[in-house]
């Protein structure tokens, strides 16, 4: 699976990822492919071996796509994107005015659910996580707004195209 991965204000790269077997991944990035073990020693601890040399990482997810990454002593904010991820984010399709509704653009499962009805969201705020194909993806709001339904429930299966929530954006001044 290929990610779209760059700094905070940097450029983006892409990098290859590859399970090839247990804890074993070819990972490519600028077209030089390393193969690698990888396991988590820890919540948010991992133990990297590429070419008999050790790395611990640790990996602090910030939610919509974004991740401090500790390695080598040396401190990174980056930003992930998936090809996954991107057409998730494409479920919130916006119209210019009245509730938005936010499906499924995938079959999946509902992991959690992060905000309760009746609450204020950003756009961009992360509603609902949804597993699909082994990886977490979370569904943001659309717009800012109120959120007035959510029509799933934590461990539902779900079917792509099927309504999650519902956002109402504020009314416009001067609006009937």
């Amino acid at each position: 699976m290929n990610y779209e991965v760059s700094e905070k204000g940097g450029e983006t790269r892409t990098v290859g990822l590859v399970e090839i077997g247990d804890n074993e991944y070819e990972v490519t990035l600028d077209g030089r492919t390393v193969r690698v073990d990888a396991a988590r020693s820890g919540r948010t601890i991992y133990s990297i071996i590429e070419d008999g040399r050790q790395f611990e990482v640790i990996i602090d997810e910030q939610g919509a796509h974004g991740f401090d990454v500790l390695v080598g002593g040396q401190l990174l904010h980056l930003q992930a994107h998936d090809e996954r991820s991107k057409l998730l984010a494409a479920t919130a399709k916006v119209v210019a005015t009245g509730p938005q509704r936010v499906e499924a653009e995938m079959p999946g499962k509902v992991v959690k659910i992060n905000v309760a009805v009746g609450s204020e969201v950003r756009e961009g705020q992360g509603v609902v996580i949804l597993e699909a194909m082994k990886m977490e993806n979370e569904i943001p709001a659309p717009v800012d707004g109120v959120l007035r339904e959510v029509a799933v429930t934590e461990g539902q299966t779900v079917e792509g195209g099927q309504l999650l929530f519902v956002v109402e954006p504020p009314a416009k001044p001067g609006a009937a």
